[in-house]
């Protein structure tokens, strides 16, 4: 294994980065493991990149939205006439131009491009404006005058779920569900406010017989905002007959899918173009700014209609998930783990949205990394009177890592064994499936534990060691997730001109992550080219080729195999021409800097002889590459995951136990690449997700007040890390056990850096002060109540 380490800063707390490397053997790829610049550098630099908010047509009109002040009401009356002869407005979008749009989501059909009946949160949208500048839509939208009937209004999972819980769908909407396998199933509207529900079981239940101990625990996570420095924004040109939009989304083919049913259309009358983006984290999938847009502009006769929204609207588009999780775990007094059930409750808020895939997962990974003799978990979405809750980085996995690393650790007290020694006597060993019919375990485990437990010395600590009313404390945490989505296709397609110029052609967005420049890089490495030589073009369903979506770490893993494939499928083209031209084996025969090269030494230039057979205008040679793993009815969730994401950390913290204040000395991450494609984006990727972690386990939290008003909605009142909150040690270690399934061995890595950092950073406590956290954030206040909570044994 070879392992590639940086440091953020550096024991001493001087800054800047060193990357240290272990001895390996000679590279075996020319680029592949590289730490190349990345091709979209200079432009966004020198701010030539382009962006969703940097898009403008002709005559462009711009869109502005009013929203509901109520969690629940049924709208009673909306009068627009007097926004309508504003000067300056040329739309105005109520129910009342709704008639024929249908909703949509994930699984579940049920939010509508703009209210009609009734409103389910505060800021759900009532009316839309499209005018000739945002000032006088804004105007606009004070003289629209909108009458409501107050409903009762349901917040938390708990009150949603209660006896005589308002009903906020009284009529079920339409859902669907996909073909589960051995072990997984699902149900719609299982019960009221429930309009999905996941279960998981393997193994025999009889087992909880052979159990000594069986511990019960509820643990909470909070509700998180994306916070991604773009917000949501299209701009689209439509009429009743086609649509065209540029947008800001990860998935181009999915949204066109679901703009061809809210709009009845066809999906070769919709075209999706996608800049680059401005982050996602999850939050810009599925339809956000579109339908309002696209609407607006077909009552506009199809002038283009820009919606972009605000910082404080994107806090009421979509969230990740609160949730309250229950495990119970049945042990051997020796600590050998036999039974684990769980039952997940999902904060969904007012629409489906992505709630029901993130259910299926949160309830799929709820085993975490170990073995089990039987499984049995439940997952269900519950619909509250709140922001609607989607898919964010994680999705899923982090909900449940939180909750089955933390009982890990209570189980570990109890027994009265290590917490380091107990997760490795458990942890699944490499190669072994993570449940019957779904693939093996593709990183070890326990090595990863060892490594990010030797980068803070935990072995070493004095737990408790104190400091007048400080204490100091390790902890160290796993969190695994099934990568590369579910059942997921991927196409790409490789063209090379005649003077040997790349064009790479696949739906993979770039919101930051660094997918294009890795997709070149990896068709520079088969064509044996300059990586300069190599294009990613722009994005574009009419003619780029199929993706399910830039989610679930798949960019590498998923994508990069069809791009693989697809330049390996052009250069064996390009070879077997050239055979008839030259004479060549295109067996031996090497494809480099466009010139055919002979194992004898001849050297055949391309270019020339292209000129000469095609004419002045040359050719082009174009291949295809696809990749999708292949269904198994074995699976639970319809095909074995592509690869494992893994993240491992240790953390080391001071709690004042005067005040509850929770300062991280040390963080240490690490994910297992497979194979590194370009060492600084790898780097990025693990940096990143922690920060992420960081945020989840001590800041970010979206606070409601009684009346269901999100009270911290904009950058200012939102908490999260700042640069002085970045332990002054913090070493992000990216491993190669090179057993991936992705091009050259890779894995993905976008997501599995955030599982393990909450509960590590909870388990320093414990190890710190005894006291033991439940809830997310760990705000001082949390910890000074689990310390009074620890003081008198409870």
């Amino acid at each position: 294994m070879t392992l590639v380490e940086a440091f953020r800063h550096d024991v001493d707390g001087t800054d800047g980065y060193r990357v240290h490397e272990l001895p390996t053997a000679p590279p075996e790829h020319r680029l592949v493991g590289r730490d190349d610049p990345r091709a979209d550098a200079p432009a966004k630099v020198t701010g030539r990149a382009v962006y969703g908010t940097d898009i403008a047509r002709a005559g462009m009109l711009h869109a502005k939205v009013l929203r509901s002040p109520h969690a629940h009401a049924r709208i009673v009356s909306i009068d627009a006439a007097a926004a309508r002869e504003l000067p300056g407005v040329h739309a105005v979008f109520t129910r009342d131009e709704a008639d024929g749009l249908q909703c949509y989501g994930t699984m579940v059909k049920d939010q509508p491009a703009i209210a009609v009946d009734a409103v389910r949160y505060v800021g759900d949208v009532v009316a839309a404006v499209a005018a000739v500048d945002e000032r006088t839509a804004l105007a606009a939208l004070d003289l629209v005058d909108v009458r409501y009937e107050i409903l009762p209004a349901v917040f938390d999972v708990d009150d949603a779920l209660a006896d005589g819980a308002p009903e906020i769908f009284p009529e079920e909407p339409f859902g669907a569900l996909p073909l589960y396998g051995s072990g997984a199933s699902a149900s719609l509207r299982p019960s009221r406010n429930v309009p999905y529900e996941f279960r998981y079981e393997t193994g025999d239940p009889a087992v909880w017989d052979q159990c000594d101990r069986i511990f019960e625990d509820t643990f909470y996570y909070s509700r998180m905002n994306h916070m991604h420095l773009e917000p949501f924004v299209t701009v689209a040109e439509a009429t009743a007959d086609e649509i065209e939009v540029w947008t800001s989304t990860q998935s181009p083919f999915n949204l066109r899918k679901e703009l061809s049913r809210v709009f009845s259309l066809p999906e070769n009358r919709i075209r999706v173009h996608v800049p680059l983006l401005g982050g996602g984290f999850g939050a810009k999938n599925g339809p956000k700014a579109d339908p309002i847009a696209i609407r607006l502009s077909q009552l506009c006769g199809g002038r283009p209609v820009r919606y972009a929204m605000t910082t404080e609207e994107v806090f009421l588009t979509v969230s990740q998930h609160a949730a309250k999780i229950v495990v119970k775990s049945g042990v051997r007094n020796d600590g050998t783990f036999v039974a684990r059930q769980s039952s997940v409750l999902l904060n969904g808020g007012a629409y489906a949205e992505h709630s029901p895939a993130v259910a299926e997962k949160a309830g799929y990974r709820m085993p975490g990394a170990y073995r089990w003799k039987h499984i049995d978990s439940v997952c269900r979405v519950v619909t509250t009177n709140t922001v609607p809750a989607g898919a964010m980085r994680g999705f899923g996995g982090t909900q449940a890592t939180w909750a089955s690393e933390r009982q890990v650790d209570l189980i570990a007290q109890r027994l009265g064994m290590s917490p380091y020694e107990l997760r490795v006597k458990n942890l699944k060993a490499l190669g072994e499936e993570f449940v019957p019919g779904e693939s093996g375990i593709d990183s070890d485990l326990e090595e990863g534990m060892r490594v990010v437990a030797d980068a803070v010395g935990y072995h070493e600590r004095t737990p408790g060691a104190a400091d007048g009313p400080r204490r100091r404390g390790m902890g160290v945490a796993v969190g695994v997730k099934d990568g590369g989505g579910i059942n997921k296709p991927a196409m790409a397609r490789v063209k090379v001109t005649s003077r040997g110029d790349v064009l790479v052609n696949c739906a993979l967005t770039e919101m930051g992550q660094g997918g294009h420049s890795a997709m070149c890089q990896i068709v520079a490495e088969v064509l044996r080219c300059s990586p300069d030589r190599v294009v990613y073009t722009k994005i574009d369903t009419d003619n780029t080729p199929f993706d399910q979506g830039t989610n679930a770490s798949s960019g590498v893993a998923v994508m990069g195999q069809a791009v693989r494939s697809a330049a390996e499928n052009l250069r064996r083209q390009v070879l077997d021409w050239a055979a008839d031209q030259f004479e060549v084996d295109p067996r031996t025969a090497v494809l480099e800097d466009w010139t055919v090269h002979e194992p004898g030494g001849e050297v055949h230039p391309l270019f020339p002889t292209i000129m000469a057979v095609f004419g002045n205008t040359g050719f082009e040679f174009s291949a295809d590459g696809f990749f999708k793993a292949r269904n198994d009815s074995r699976a639970p969730l319809e095909a074995p995951c592509v690869f494992w994401e893994i993240g491992w950390a240790a953390a080391e913290v001071e709690v004042d136990i005067e005040t509850g204040q929770v300062t991280v000395l040390q963080l240490a991450v690490s994910g297992d690449a497979g194979k590194v494609i370009n060492k600084i984006a790898c780097r990025g990727q693990d940096e990143g997700a922690a920060v992420f972690g960081l945020a989840q386990a001590l800041f970010e939290e979206m606070r409601y007040d009684g009346d269901g008003e999100l009270l911290n909605a904009e950058a200012l009142l939102y908490r999260v890390p700042l640069a002085e909150d970045i332990p002054d040690r913090f070493v992000s270690i990216t491993q190669e056990q090179g057993h991936g399934a992705g091009p050259f061995g890779a894995k993905g890595m976008g997501e599995g850096g955030m599982l393990p950092v909450a509960p590590a950073i909870a388990q320093a406590i414990a190890d710190a002060t005894g006291a033991q956290m439940h809830a997310l954030p760990m705000t001082p206040a949390r910890v000074f109540s689990a310390l009074e909570q620890s003081s008198r044994g409870l």
